[in-house]
């Protein structure tokens, strides 16, 4: 039997003749299918056509499973950078690989693609996927493959090639088409039937500012025409509530060019969101035993040098600036000033634990092609604080910010969410047995509470690991939001202290958190999860008053009147237009409730009410009307 080999598959073991392709082992084994589009040999995907030589298991990957669909979109990139090449032969290629929900590929060419392009494009791509291509992948020499490639004038793979240490590499073709790839790819063309292209992004090379701005054109593809058409949908909807575009509508929020890109200009009905968003805060953290605190925007670039910042973090801070003979950083942090606060004095274990909350306004560097409106900037205000609590209350301090988080997301309207415990990544300081001692103590925390987790490999902060939330919003996306970190580190590096009970000098544990995240993003997060249609103690304009002619004005101004006396956020509509294009317009600003004002209110002392989703509620007394929504906003009802 020298020649034969033994395969597993599904729990079973059969020989079959050495150098028999994958995809002849899953038909002996009668587990091939007509979806069957790769394998996996000892838990490696690879393509069917790999020749089996030694005793291995395998078995199959299905287009339709996850990893199926990741080979579709690795492949469709495939597909589209060779209709790019038949319809611009002198494009330049750079990366294409797949991604979450879809694919990409950049390319260095002179014509700026156009959505008529991207229809050009996709319509070659069907003629492609009709031609039912296989994909054939070829091991060359690497010194070869550079010629190859060099003779292409593909000057962005001869770079890639030439960082390989391995000799040689792999090429994978497609008729006419042939990539520098490492696979593995549908057996052919024909397989990748659903899929959309969506648009064109600029796109650095390796993500490097100071390299060639490239064209990015992204696509989507799925194994079936539903779930394509789902996720389409999903696109659209998403689209409806982008923060961007919602912001400028309802003249919430700007970002302005002059001014610099990743700072945001709070418009008058975005601030006042805010201030509801930060008096609830403030009033929830006094109920909590925390204090309050400021700090400056500068400090002495020592104090970043001494907390680990410069050194792991120097890439994400501005540059210094010069201020008398010394230098100094823009913080991008606050807990170095917090620390100071604690060191001040001198503090007994009878203070501990102590809780410093601040809305601190922080400032980041962030690469121009990351910014993205309120969610990636370079100024925000994070809703920090900095717990300074002894070794034996550390697990109930993290056990009090969680519940204190679930209560402030709860409150805002985020049922679902994500918890994940981020582990020590390869660079940090202090000791192992202090990360292993804080880690086992957020895992406590979270099963004690009995939440669901996922553990996080390598995505902890230098100076310590971290309990990270991810909201999940009313269409099902994930956003980063509140944090709970432990930190064993920098007490030790500013030696910071506390006295114990036997009158000697201790170290305390740091706890860095927030129950929100920073102000922009879940601002940002907000508006998405709402489409703008904020709840009515959250919403900018709570009331709109809209009499339906110039005679009814006076009386409208009472009610606005005793409304804004009552304290609610109300506006009067006295314009000239007809009634139903002023509720049209109260609509389209996304107004929980409309008051609206004519003879027949004006007769019986009431009002005629409308609210949001709901349509025409009747008339009642105004009173009764105060008294409801009065109870709406204490109550911070969710619609």
């Amino acid at each position: 039997m020298e020649n034969s080999i033994q395969i597993e598959i599904s729990g079973k073991a059969i020989f079959l003749n050495k150098g028999i392709t994958l995809r002849e082992a899953l038909a002996d084994a009668n587990a091939l299918s007509n979806t069957t589009i790769a394998g996996k040999i000892d838990g490696k995907l690879m393509d069917l056509i790999e020749p089996l030589v030694n005793n291995c298991s395998v078995e199959p990957v299905d287009l339709g499973s996850s990893e199926g669909e990741e080979i579709l979109r690795h492949s469709m990139s495939h597909i589209m950078a060779q209709s790019v090449l038949h319809r611009f032969k002198d494009a330049k290629l750079a990366i294409g690989p797949a991604i979450e929900n879809g694919f990409y590929y950049d390319f260095d060419v002179e014509h700026a693609f156009t959505p008529e392009d991207l229809e050009h494009i996709e319509a070659e791509m069907k003629k492609i996927i009709e031609s039912n291509l296989p994909f054939e992948r070829e091991v060359l020499n690497k010194e070869e493959t550079i010629k190859f490639f060099k003779d292409m004038g593909q000057d962005y793979k001869v770079e890639i090639i030439e960082e390989i240490e391995e000799k040689t590499v792999t090429i994978y073709k497609q008729g006419d088409f042939v990539d520098l790839c490492r696979g593995p790819h549908l057996p052919s063309t024909g397989y990748a039937k659903h899929f959309k292209l969506l648009s064109v992004a600029g796109a650095y090379w390796r993500g490097d500012e100071k390299n060639k701005m490239l064209q990015r054109i992204y696509g989507t593809a799925f194994s079936t025409e539903e779930r394509l058409k789902n996720y389409l949908n999903f696109l659209e909807e998403a689209k409806k509530r982008d923060h961007r575009k919602l912001g400028k509508e309802l003249d919430l929020f700007s970002i302005n060019e002059d001014l610099g890109p990743g700072l945001i200009l709070w418009h008058p009905k975005g601030a006042i969101i805010r201030k509801v968003i930060e008096d609830f805060w403030r009033e929830e953290h006094i109920k909590r035993g925390y204090q309050f605190v400021y700090s400056p925007h500068i400090a002495r670039a020592e104090l970043w040098e001494t907390s680990g910042h410069w050194d792991f973090y120097r890439e994400n801070m501005f540059s210094p600036m010069k201020v008398d003979k010394g230098s100094y950083e823009i913080k991008p942090m606050n807990c170095p000033f917090h620390i100071m606060i604690y060191k001040s004095k001198t503090r007994s274990y009878k203070d501990l634990p102590i809780r410093f909350a601040e809305l601190g306004t922080v400032y980041r560097y962030e690469r121009a092609g990351v910014l993205h409106g309120l969610l990636r900037v370079r100024g925000f205000t994070q809703d920090d604080a900095h717990l300074f609590v002894t070794p034996e209350k550390l697990e109930e301090e993290i056990i009090g910010v969680i519940e204190f988080t679930k209560y402030m997301i709860e409150t805002f309207g985020f049922s679902k969410y994500n918890v994940y415990l981020s582990t020590r990544p390869d660079r940090f300081v202090g000791t192992l047995e202090n990360w292993e001692v804080a880690t086992n103590k957020l895992k406590s925390a979270v099963e004690t509470l009995r939440l669901p987790y996922k553990i996080d490999p390598g995505e902890g902060v230098f100076y310590g690991p971290k309990i990270d939330v991810k909201l999940v919003d009313a269409i099902g996306r994930e956003w980063q939001g509140p944090t709970v970190q432990v930190d064993f580190a920098l007490p030790e590096k500013f030696d910071v202290t506390y006295i114990g009970e036997d009158g000697r000098e201790h170290r305390p544990i740091m706890i860095h958190r927030v129950v929100l995240g920073s102000m922009e993003r879940f601002f940002g997060t907000l508006i998405e999860h709402y489409a703008g249609a904020f709840p009515t103690w959250l919403a900018p304009v709570q009331i709109k008053v809209l009499p339906i002619a110039d005679k009814h004005a006076e009386y409208a101004k009472d009610v606005y009147e005793k409304l804004f006396k009552d304290g609610f956020r109300a506006e009067a509509d006295y314009r000239n237009e007809k009634v139903n294009a002023k509720i049209r317009d109260a609509e389209l600003e996304k107004v929980p409730y409309m008051i609206i004002v004519g003879d027949k209110e004006i007769e019986q002392n009431s009002v005629s009410i409308r609210k949001r989703r709901q349509g025409n509620l009747g008339t009642m007394q105004l009173n009764e009307l105060i008294s409801r929504i009065n109870r709406e906003i204490l109550d911070k009802v969710i619609d």
